[in-house]
């Protein structure tokens, strides 16, 4: 994993701090105060590429509807097919409370 470069005591707090958070407001909230609107806007970018792509969208419709660079749709390909089932891990929970 490339995050394992990362990996020490200031990650886990951030991601404990994620984890503490208990609804969509407190999202608001933290990742307001913790990111820029670009960073926000590219991880909620990434995430809708990532779900269009697993759901056999092509390039040009993601790039048409999300705005999204073709390098990142790439990326995010990529991690898709070679990384650490991040995005079909969260996605597939998505999809899940969506059908409760």
């Amino acid at each position: 994993m490339q995050i394992d470069k990362l990996r020490g005591e200031q990650l886990d707090q951030l991601f404990d701090a994620i984890l503490s958070l208990k609804n969509r407001e407190e999202c608001y909230q933290f990742f307001d105060d913790i990111a820029t609107m670009s960073e926000i806007h590219a991880l909620s970018q990434r995430l809708q590429v990532a779900k269009m792509l697993m759901d056999g969208s092509t390039y040009n419709n993601i790039e048409k509807e999300t705005k999204a660079s073709t390098a990142t749709i790439s990326r995010v390909r990529r991690c898709i097919n070679y990384g650490s089932d991040g995005y079909k891990m969260v996605l597939d929970r998505v999809l899940e409370d969506e059908k409760k």
